[in-house]
């Protein structure tokens, strides 16, 4: 194919390393991790920020792993605020402190994005699998409102903390957040192991919509909430990263350019590199990012379907993740002929037990 370039992405998410301290059951990290000698050095991802710049691109999204776990991150900070790039920080806190933060915040940082796992202590400490570590979030926020920087909660739900939703909202508020995401849980990497203990009921995805409605009208003008739902009791996909290759580029610890974060779970694709190619020939060029852009790619029903430039045929990494295709249509969709996979595993999910398969990280250096 030879399709004509999209409109340049809107954002770029760098994961800057895979590294983390947490567990997380539901990591949407590749199952196999970058090592810290593969990661991209400061200067190299200096170079790929200015390269975004000049493509277009906005906002800047630091993630990992845990972002945090470099020591060289105000430096990369820094290459931002020089590219002319709005820096979001997407980090769990637990290995930043006041001093670390007035670093970043001098290095030109523009907004921090804290993820929690619940309101109550015990049960966020279980899921990230850290103790202690819902403390030192908390603190983390505290040293954010003191820098006056935006804080964004981001808020991972699920079956085991879905009905603390409300308290949730109230942690976000109390934290000073601006902004809250609440979002489900998607089931594909690690978080596809642990899917019949996350995965939540019907009533309670009912309930937390309901909250989420009357928290919206309550809280106008004090608190945005955005909500991603889980496709499983969907009828219609998700344009999932606003569509395969059109509004985001995501770039890999070890320098992979992806058209999304969960991308390398896909066989069968050679992603390209950041050390080879620029941004702006990868996004208009690469094989990888043209595949499923746009709808010559798309099988029937969806090929035909008034939808298929609405929802760009869904996420192909629950595709995959499903049916062991990526091409086929997402099952979310009720016109797939997949669609009663998603029915099984609510069966399934209904009647499982509550325990996690933990995500072991590599040992984050006593130094970072």
């Amino acid at each position: 194919m030879n399709l004509p370039p999209p409109p340049p992405p809107l954002g770029l998410l760098a994961e800057l390393t895979h590294r983390c301290p947490l567990r997380c059951p539901y990591c949407s990290n590749p199952v196999e991790l970058s090592r810290a000698s593969a990661e991209l050095d400061a200067e190299t991802w200096g170079r790929v920020f200015r390269e975004a710049a000049a493509l277009g691109v906005l906002q800047l999204h630091l993630s990992g792993g845990e972002p945090a776990a470099r020591r060289d991150l105000p430096e990369i900070v820094a290459h931002a605020a020089r590219a002319g790039l709005y820096s979001n920080l997407i980090t769990s806190g637990v290995l930043l402190d006041t001093a670390r933060l007035k670093a970043l915040a001098a290095a030109g940082l523009d907004h921090v994005q804290l993820s929690v796992q619940d309101a109550e202590e015990g049960s966020a400490d279980r899921i990230g699998g850290l103790r202690g570590g819902h403390v030192r979030k908390l603190a983390f926020a505290e040293a954010v409102q003191a820098a006056d920087l935006p804080l964004t909660l981001n808020a991972v739900v699920h079956r085991q903390n879905l009905d603390r939703l409300p308290a949730l909202i109230d942690l976000a508020l109390h934290l000073g957040a601006g902004r809250l995401e609440v979002a489900h849980v998607q089931y594909y990497g690690w978080a596809l192991r642990n899917r019949d203990a996350l995965l939540p009921s019907r009533a309670q995805l009912e309930a937390a919509t309901e909250t989420v409605t009357a928290a919206r009208e309550a809280l106008r003008g004090r608190l945005v909430i955005d909500y991603v739902v889980p496709d499983y009791y969907a009828r219609r996909p998700k344009a999932c990263m606003g569509g395969w290759g059109r509004s985001f580029i995501a770039v890999s610890p070890a320098g992979r350019a992806l058209p999304c974060h969960a991308a390398e779970s896909l066989p069968g694709f050679d992603f390209p590199n950041v050390r080879d190619a620029s941004l702006a020939e990868i996004w208009a060029h690469s094989e990888a990012f043209q595949r499923y852009r746009g709808t010559s790619w798309m099988p029937e029903p969806c090929r035909a379907c008034d939808h298929r430039e609405r929802d760009w045929g869904g996420c192909r990494c629950q595709a995959f993740a499903l049916t062991g295709d990526a091409a086929n249509t997402d099952p979310a969709c009720a016109l797939s002929p997949h669609h009663h996979l998603l029915d099984l595993a609510v069966r399934d999910a209904a009647i499982a037990g509550a325990d996690f398969t933990y995500r072991e990280m590599p040992r984050i250096p006593s130094e970072a």
